[in-house]
Order: C-alpha cells, then structure tokens, then sequence
C-alpha cells in the first residue's frame, strides 16, 4: 500500500508591517512614559498606593454671641479659671502677606510669635532672611515675637540631598528655640506653616477649654493661589499641643484625632509672580518644576487666573472616584465670607486673594 507522502510545513514569516509598527509603537510607548511618568503614576495611585488610615474627626461647635463656658461644654470640656498661654510656632520661608494675615487674626489670643527661618532653601539653595529685612511690617506684635536665623546647609552642586532631610534638619533647630522662647508645659502649641492659620475662635476655645486633647491635628479649608479658590478640607497638618517633656516640632501625622473646620490653608497666596516663582523651586517638591518654562511669567498669571495646577500634575488621590471628581481647573468661588476678618476689614490692601483679584504684579 502506497504512503501517502508527508505534506512539508512551513512557518510563515512574521509580515513587515509587524516589525515596523513595533518599531514605530515601542518608542513612542517609552517616550510617553519618560514625559508624563509622573501623571501616569499619579492616575495608576488608586491602584498602587493605599490612603492613611481614616481620622477620627473631633465635631467644632461656634456661633458669635454664645458663651465659651457653654462652647466648652458642647465639646464634652470644662472651662479653664484661666486662658493657657499660647505660643504660635512657624519655620518661616518667604509668605510675608500671610504671616501678617495670621499675626494680625491670632494676635488677641498668642503669648509668643516663635518664628525660625534659614539662610537655604529646603532644597539647600542661599535664600535672603526675608523675615529679618521686612521686620517693620510686623512692628505691630513686636513685643511677642521671638525670631532667631541658622544658616542652613547649601547642597553641592550636582548633589542629590533629600529635600526633605534639610527641612527636618530646621524643624529640629525649632525645638531648641522654643525652649528658649519661655515655653512651660501645660502651654498651649501650634505647629503649623505660615500658610497653615487656625482660625481665632479655634485659638480661643482651646485657649480656654479644660479636657482637650494633649495632641490633635487642625482641619483646615484649603485654598489655592487666593480665597477665591477653594479646593477641599484636605489639610490636616497643622497641631495643636499642649506642650510637655515629648513635644517635639514636626509637620507629620502625629495623633488620630483631627478637630474639625479649625480655619484655613492658603497655598501659593502670593502677592507677586517672582514670590511663586520662588517657592516653586524653593521648597521640598521643587522636583516638580520638570521644564523651565513652568517659571515663565506669562505661564503661571494664566494658571493663577483660570484655578489651574502650576505643576501640571494630576490630584492626589486613592480612589478614581476622587481624583475624577477633581480633574482640571479649581472652580471659581464668589464668595468673601468666612475669611480671615483682617483681609475683609483691608479687602483693597489684599484684594489679589479675594473673588476678582487674581492679577499679580510681576516684580
């Protein structure tokens, strides 16, 4: 019986056009991911990043004309026969239109102004002590301010220090220069940025209220650029402290316990375009700037005015419901109410942070 003869197979060349879009597609593919790696990790955060665990929220009651015994008592606290001290405590940078909104709001309620500033930037770039060249401004709360400089450390070129290390390193000098300061325990300490004010009746409720918490972070509204741009109650790294043998200055979560609508974070509120410009490549995420042209002038008045990010960056956020919810511009608010009262009573002298006001002069 005949064999029926092998039928010869033979592998089919992969076609061209293969090879050439993977030539054209691979390039691309990692041409994308070195420009926007960064807005891609950022979308993908949901997926590879878990929030913090959740705070446990402390309710703020306040309404004008009640008595702080019954405040107090609405918050499960007594009142106190006397107001603790209060020492306000900032590392200072170059924000001098909010240092004196926050002096001017806290003034009635601060025992000491505790200010530090460096001669370098977090980034170990020589900075001017812009606190000590515009002290005038602030003659007002001289009799309360203690005010003391550290050189800093200016990173070598081409080095890579931690950003975050150097501002360690000056939230460290902080604590010796409370001690200096006259602090006692059982004083009451705020820690926060410049930017980060709590509001004068959170100041004075626990100024007053016996039984608070010894540790506990402020919820702050946050803002961007000015008040007209509200964008979440996110901020939370502002503490208040009564102050003993373990308090140590530090910009980190430190207890679960967070009291509520405790008055306002204003981001990149500046005056002029060269104090943003300044900031940008001043503090810890200066890495951000990723071209030069993110300092262009032009650039940042438009992104100021339209409620945009200056960093071009994506939200951060662990849900893709959140960071959808926030995609582009910050909506415009209309609304002056409930501001820091010494900003409304001088609404011309700081109209670039209200509604209608985001202008800024370049110098």
């Amino acid at each position: 019986m005949a064999t029926r003869p092998q039928r010869l197979t033979s592998r089919r060349a992969p076609p061209k056009i293969l090879f050439i879009l993977l030539l054209i597609i691979v390039p691309i593919c990692l041409l994308g991911v070195f420009t926007y790696g960064q807005k891609i990790s950022y979308f993908l955060r949901p997926l590879w990043d878990h929030p913090p665990p959740p705070f446990q929220r402390i309710p703020h009651y306040y309404a004008e004309n009640v008595s702080m015994e019954h405040l107090c008592r609405l918050h499960g606290w007594s009142i106190l026969p006397q107001p603790r001290r209060v020492y306000d405590a900032v590392i200072f940078s170059n924000e001098l239109d909010m240092l004196e909104i926050r002096w001017r709001e806290l003034y009635p309620y601060v025992t000491k102004f505790v200010i530090l500033e460096s001669g370098t930037t977090f980034t170990g770039i020589p900075k001017p002590l812009f606190f000590a060249s515009n002290r005038a401004q602030y003659a007002f709360a001289e009799g309360k301010i203690v005010h003391d400089t550290i050189s800093g450390r200016v990173a070598n070129r081409g080095s890579h220090d931690d950003p975050f290390k150097l501002e360690s390193e000056q939230r460290v000098a902080m604590n010796g220069l409370l001690r200096r300061s006259g602090i006692s325990y059982g004083d009451l300490l705020i820690m926060s940025d410049t930017d980060e004010i709590p509001s004068p009746h959170t100041l004075k409720l626990l100024q007053w209220c016996d039984g608070i918490p010894p540790v506990m972070h402020l919820e702050l509204r946050h803002y961007m650029y000015s008040f007209e741009f509200p964008v979440d109650y996110s901020s939370w790294r502002a503490t208040a402290h009564i102050y003993g043998a373990k308090t140590q200055y530090r910009h980190s979560r430190q207890t679960d316990l967070i009291f509520s609508d405790a008055g306002w974070h204003c981001s990149f509120c500046f005056r002029r375009i060269r104090e943003f410009i300044f900031k940008m490549t001043a503090y810890s995420h200066a890495d951000r700037v990723k071209r030069k042209d993110y300092l262009s002038n032009q650039r940042i008045q438009r992104l100021i005015c339209h409620g945009e990010d200056l960093f071009d960056m994506l939200p951060e956020e662990y849900t893709f419901q959140e960071l959808i919810k926030k995609l582009g511009p910050i909506p415009h608010s209309a609304s002056a109410v409930h501001l820091p009262a010494y900003v409304i009573a001088n609404a011309e002298k700081f109209k670039f942070l209200l509604p209608g006001g985001c202008e800024r002069s370049p110098d």
